[in-house]
C-alpha cells in the first residue's frame, strides 16, 4: 500500500483492503494508493484515485462486469466518501 496525503473524508488504501478482506476473502489483495499521480487532475479534488489487485474464489463462473460489481458492492460505504476512481483487476486463484 503507497501512502497518499489525505482527502478528508476519503478512505485510506488501507481503509479499502480491510473492507475487501472482510467482504471476498481474497486470497491475494493489492491495494494502491494512485492518488499522487493525479494530482493537478480536475478530479482529483473530489477524492482520491486508486488500484486493486485481488484474487478470490468469490469470482469463479463471474464474468468482468460482475467481478467488478462485487467489488463495487464491498466498498460502497466508502464510494461517496471520497473515492473519485477505482482501478480494478479481479481474478480467481
Amino acid at each position: 500500500m503507497t501512502p497518499s496525503p489525505s482527502t478528508p473524508g476519503a478512505p485510506s488504501a488501507e481503509d479499502i483492503d480491510t473492507t475487501l478482506r472482510a467482504a471476498l476473502l481474497p486470497v491475494a489483495l493489492e491495494v494502491i494508493d494512485d492518488s499522487h499521480l493525479h494530482a493537478g487532475h480536475a478530479g482529483a479534488r473530489e477524492g482520491r484515485h486508486f488500484t486493486v489487485r485481488i484474487r478470490s474464489e468469490r469470482f469463479a463462473g463471474l464474468n468482468r462486469v460482475a467481478r467488478h460489481r462485487l467489488v463495487y458492492d464491498a466498498l460502497a460505504a466508502w464510494m461517496p466518501r471520497g473515492i473519485h476512481a477505482l482501478a480494478i483487476d479481479a481474478q480467481t486463484p
